[in-house]
């Protein structure tokens, strides 16, 4: 059985839906353009994030482990020992 068919007759509440995207969060990007007679006269750029400050937290440390000098540090030296070996 397919998942569509799975879920296709399953009632899902807003709640269900809210509590989903506050724990892994949505970025929404999108453009408008108004213009008249083919000239451009405003332009929007629009980028939207939906999370729970609680998953925005947990990213942001996740990203600075990724990034942090001591990680740094050891992959550089784990790439000195697979160059010098001999």
């Amino acid at each position: 059985m397919s998942e569509r068919k799975a879920y296709e007759n399953k009632d899902v509440a807003l709640i269900d839906i809210l509590d989903v995207v506050l724990d892994k969060g949505v970025a929404i990007k999108g453009d408008i353009i108004i213009s008249i007679a083919g000239i451009d006269l405003v332009y929007l750029d629009l980028r939207i994030l939906i999370a729970s400050v609680e998953t925005l937290i947990q990213s942001n440390r996740e990203s600075a482990e990724q990034l942090s000098s001591k990680r740094f540090e050891h992959e550089e030296e784990a790439l000195n020992r697979v160059i010098n070996k001999p």
